[in-house]
This record gives structure tokens, C-alpha cells and sequence, in this order.
């Protein structure tokens, strides 16, 4: 069978080929197997309720980057002013570097699975 995206979407329409596309690997978003992630890649440096090498990121999701008060962030966190949603953290965590030059994360998640799952997590822990 012969299934390319034009066939699906005139026999099925834009729906169920964005159903499909959605469901391609990379793009999981299970938030059980981002807690698995986090303990496993994160808690070197971060903790859900107090600040480490990295802050606290229990409620990261929806916050505005340098804003926890007690962890002392680089300057150009502080003025960066990101909004941390789904799109800002997955290229946060691919490439912290291209997302605020001169910061002091120097650790990248090439997987983009693993940043959706975590990033799941992250957004289930948030009030946002």
C-alpha cells in the first residue's frame, strides 16, 4: 500500500493526516516516562523543590526565566525575560546556547522525544 501525505489527506482529510503527523516518534509528550527522564538526565543539577547547580523547577513551565529570587542566575537569564512554554523549553534543553548566548547551563538534550516527555512532566507539575 502506497501511503503518502497527498493520498491521506484527500481520502481522509487535513484531520486525520494531522492525527498521523502528530503521532510520528519525536513527538510524545508522555509525562510518566518525563518523570523517568528527569530523574534519570536532570537531578544532577535540578530539584523539583529547591534550588541546586540549576533552580528549582517545580512550576517552570509558565514562569518567566531568571525569576526564582533565591537561585542566583547569569545576567543574561535574568534579562532574557522567557516565557517558559513548550516551544521555549524544547529548544532550551536542545540548545541552551542558541536560546540566551552566555548562560550557565551547559547541557543539551538532542533527543526530542525525551524533551516532549519531560516537558510533559515539567507542564503537569505546573499551575499553568
Amino acid at each position: 500500500m502506497n501511503l503518502n501525505f497527498r493520498n491521506v489527506l484527500g481520502t481522509f482529510g487535513a484531520g486525520f493526516a494531522f492525527a498521523i503527523l502528530a503521532a510520528s516518534p519525536g513527538v510524545s509528550q508522555d509525562a510518566s516516562r518525563g518523570k523517568e527522564v528527569f530523574e534519570k538526565r536532570c537531578t544532577g543539577c535540578h530539584a523539583l523543590d529547591s534550588d541546586k547547580e540549576g533552580p528549582r523547577l517545580r512550576g517552570v513551565y509558565g514562569r518567566t526565566s531568571g525569576a526564582v529570587e533565591s537561585f542566583s542566575y547569569s545576567d543574561a537569564l535574568k534579562k532574557a525575560g522567557i516565557q517558559w512554554d513548550a516551544d521555549s523549553l524544547d529548544k532550551w534543553l536542545a540548545d541552551p546556547d542558541k536560546v540566551v548566548l552566555d548562560n550557565d547551563m551547559a547541557f543539551r538534550m538532542v533527543k526530542a522525544d525525551e524533551r516532549s516527555d519531560i516537558i510533559a512532566y515539567l507542564k503537569g507539575l505546573s499551575s499553568k
